[in-house]
């Protein structure tokens, strides 16, 4: 049967499909509410744009799919059969990290307790995982010291002359040496099971009755020994809840891409308090959708996990927030909830793992970053700079819709920013061609602004005597490049390497060869470079124009009241501090500094609601 026809006989029920190559591989494994329509999308020709499905509907040649009742049953199916067959098509979890398990050897006459990492089906029982690990070492430990249950290696079934230390240090029961009954060591077994299985008020009730029982019958020493176990399992219960008081279990996801490479990081929060974290990354990503990448990862993280928290707060929502929400709670036994925090301090503390993120990717794929001196090599080659560069210097503007426009320059210098040397330039419109473009006072003309700062930066520098930077970078594209070349051209200044960068793109115009634009490779560490720099003169502009602009509309606001000029807004606010603080004020307390009708004036003008250009938010 052909593919199409049998794509065309699939059922319109809950299920999973797997798609396989020509040798049987299989390729891609996905749930679906309706098999039919949802596998028939794929091989709709809108849907081959994207890189990734069209690769895969190039390779798929057979598919097969099994039919369950609903959709908790095919998300559940859907992960165990994409960690069985790990196919390409699918996102891979990929833990750097194991944590430990506790093993409880139920198949032995006399069980015993070991931390491991390895799981192995030899009719143990594992509890965990646990985090952070030294949470399971100390569980052992407490279980050796109250419980008397060992770690030890020997064979306990057979009869030793005498036991090892761990029996005269009071850390096991010796059943080696025949020192305790068979009824007595599967008693602590059993006691120990509950422990780790959580049921600790099973296990106190069994341990009180034991000791009243011991206790009616003169066993004075045995009835001591349930009393101080009791004791601690309560210290540890009221812990817990003081714990739990201070905050919710909370897991907090967030990650980093720069497609093919991603890192992922897990932060895990017990009781409100951080208690490990987990890392993960992916190498080969080459199309990286965080709609499908974030769901794919949670399944894999939490369907077969052992404990499940009540809260995960991840940075989007997605489709199947909600079925896979049902699903952990089932599992869980309580209500588990998926959340995208967006104000706040969850969100604030869900922006702190993106940070963790950008860090461990850097650390894991950056680890060999070149020197500063081979990036400026590399910039040198890329850009057909006759030396590698030691000093940059990058421009930039901002303004809103031409009002309040301002320059910024930074300069990068031997490896590193060089805050001391960057500039601020208040663009004065002197570069602007007379004529319309021209009026109010407000500058619409990016190049001429462009062409002004840098005319002013360069001018400057041949009055002082001093040297041109290696390198003069624009942020824009090809028409701030020009206006920055006319300005050197006016000031005589020749042969003076340049270039911009197009901030969409992130393509590099040189001067002299705009027709060869330069495309640097994702991950060069040149390109990171030339961004930083670019960055950080838009941040130091943005900056800069916000605080020119604030300045503005508080001059404005109360030089706009009738009979108030400049001299009075600036004595005003030398003596007050704000306009809202001049809001609070009487007129009899603003009668101290001004006349009292102008100080009239201006107390009606400040709680007139309907004046325009009064109001300061």
């Amino acid at each position: 049967m052909e593919l199409r026809e049998k794509v065309d006989q699939l059922p319109a029920q809950p299920g999973v499909y797997l798609f396989q190559d020509a040798g049987g591989t299989i390729l891609y494994v996905g749930k679906a509410r309706a098999l039919r329509s949802r596998v028939k999308s794929y091989f709709l020709e809108s849907r081959w744009q994207d890189a990734k499905t069209g690769s895969l509907v190039r390779e798929i040649v057979d598919l097969r799919y099994i039919v369950v009742d609903n959709e908790k049953e095919a998300l559940a199916l859907e992960n165990n059969l994409i960690k069985q067959h790990k196919p390409k098509f699918n996102v891979l979890l990929r833990d750097d990290k194991t944590y430990p398990y506790i093993r409880y050897t139920a198949f032995e006459k006399f069980p015993r307790v070991y931390v491991t990492r390895r799981l192995n089906k030899d009719g143990s029982i594992y509890f965990g995982p646990y985090f952070p690990a030294s949470l399971a070492y100390r569980l052992v430990h407490l279980i050796h010291k109250h419980f008397l249950v060992p770690s030890c290696t020997v064979d306990l079934e057979r009869r030793h002359p005498r036991p090892c230390l761990q029996y005269y240090i009071h850390r096991c029961l010796g059943p080696c040496a025949a020192l305790v009954t068979d009824e007595r060591y599967a008693e602590a077994a059993r006691d120990v099971k509950l422990f780790l299985d959580g049921r600790r008020n099973d296990l106190s009730r069994s341990l009180k009755e034991r000791m009243e029982r011991a206790s009616d019958e003169q066993r004075y020493e045995e009835a001591g020994s349930y009393r101080d176990l009791l004791r601690t399992l309560a210290e540890m219960e009221e812990r817990q809840k003081i714990a739990a008081a201070e905050g919710d279990d909370t897991d907090v996801l967030a990650w980093y891409a720069e497609p093919p490479q991603v890192a992922v990081n897990l932060f895990h929060l017990r009781g409100g308090r951080v208690v490990d974290r987990r890392d993960f990354y992916w190498e080969d990503l080459e199309e990286f959708d965080p709609a499908e990448f974030l769901p794919s990862l949670l399944k894999q993280l939490y369907l077969d996990a052992a404990y499940l928290p009540r809260y995960i707060h991840t940075p989007m929502d997605f489709e199947e927030r909600e079925l896979l929400e049902a699903v952990l709670t089932e599992t869980a036994g309580h209500r588990v909830e998926i959340l995208n925090p967006q104000r706040g301090q969850k969100h604030a503390f869900l922006e702190l793992v993106e940070k963790n993120a950008k860090h461990s990717f850097t650390q894991r794929f950056r680890v060999l970053r070149p020197s500063s001196r081979a990036i400026a090599e590399a910039l040198q080659s890329a850009l057909g700079l006759p030396e590698p560069p030691r000093r940059i210097e990058c421009f930039d503007i901002s303004h809103i819709q031409g009002s309040d426009t301002v320059a910024s320059m930074v300069v990068w210098e031997d490896g590193r920013m060089k805050k001391s040397d960057y500039r601020k330039f208040i663009i004065r419109g002197d570069a602007m061609p007379e004529g319309p473009e021209k009026s109010d006072g407000l500058l619409r003309d990016d190049f001429a602004s462009m062409r002004e700062a840098v005319e002013r930066r360069y001018r400057r520098l041949q009055e002082e005597g001093k040297p041109l930077p290696s390198l003069i970078l624009i942020d824009g594209g090809i028409g701030q490049l020009h206006a920055a070349a006319e300005a050197l051209d006016k000031l005589e200044i020749i042969n003076q390497a340049m270039a911009s960068i197009a901030k969409k793109e992130e393509i590099l115009y040189v001067l002299g060869r705009e027709n060869d634009p330069v495309a640097l490779d994702h991950h060069s560490p040149a390109l990171h470079l030339i961004q930083q720099i670019r960055d950080e003169t838009h941040r130091f502009a943005v900056t800069f124009h916000r605080q020119r602009r604030s300045s503005r509309r508080i001059r404005t606001s109360l030089v706009e009241i009738p009979g108030v000029g400049e001299r009075t807004a600036q004595k005003l606010l030398r003596r007050f501090g704000s306009v809202a603080r001049l809001r609070q004020l009487s007129v009899e307390e603003l009668a101290t500094e001004l006349p009292r009708a102008r100080a009239q004036r201006i107390f009606e003008a400040l709680h007139e609601a309907d004046v325009p250009g009064t109001r300061v938010n």
